[in-house]
């Protein structure tokens, strides 16, 4: 290839790849083109797409872009992205792993532009449950303090409630007093 021919596809990796943060690197033996046609089709439906990259040009665009990523450049390198999170992404291609386990191997995934392993990637939140994560965690201590805040006024109520549930005693009689459980034996 010309140095001509090189730069331009370099610069197409770099428009295509300026502001994917989240990719997971698959390395791909003897893909057919049924297979490869029924996989992106499949992804597509899901708004993944899939690219395959000659090694040299994509290790050089990444490094421009500040991805850190050293171990993916070996072999057929087919990179995904897409998706709402990096964790849905690996979800669905472990899914298609599986069923072409054979064919399609996991290289690892890079995550905010750090390299990471493909397990480390599954095993991450999806956006909605680190949201929600967060969420709780800031609701926590705000409820378990509303808690105490209102515990003696509800002790307080229960209290003038139980007084207000008693029957009137007569005036001028003095106050019933509840009789004490006896101990032991009954006096003589």
């Amino acid at each position: 290839m010309s140095k001509e021919i090189k730069q331009l596809e370099m610069d197409s990796l770099k428009n295509t790849f300026q502001d994917v943060r989240d990719l997971v690197a698959l390395s791909m033996n003897k893909l057919d083109c049924q297979v490869n046609n029924q996989l992106r089709a499949t992804l597509r439906k899901k708004n993944i797409r899939l690219q395959v990259v000659k090694n040299s040009l994509a290790r050089r665009v990444f490094d421009d872009l500040g991805m850190k990523t050293d171990s993916f450049w070996s072999g057929t390198t087919m990179l995904a992205w897409g998706g709402t999170s990096l964790a849905d992404l690996s979800k669905e291609l472990e899914a298609l792993l599986k069923k072409n386990d054979k064919i399609l191997k996991a290289k690892g995934a890079v995550s905010e532009g750090l390299e990471i392993s493909f397990q480390e990637a599954l095993k991450m939140p999806t956006r909605a449950e680190a949201v929600g994560r967060v969420i709780s965690l800031a609701l926590s201590p705000a409820s378990r303090l509303i808690s105490q805040i209102l515990a003696p006024a509800a002790n307080v109520a229960g209290q003038i409630k139980t007084l207000s549930e008693r029957p009137p005693s007569e005036p001028g009689a003095p106050p019933v007093a509840e009789p004490a459980a006896s101990q032991g034996a009954a006096p003589e």
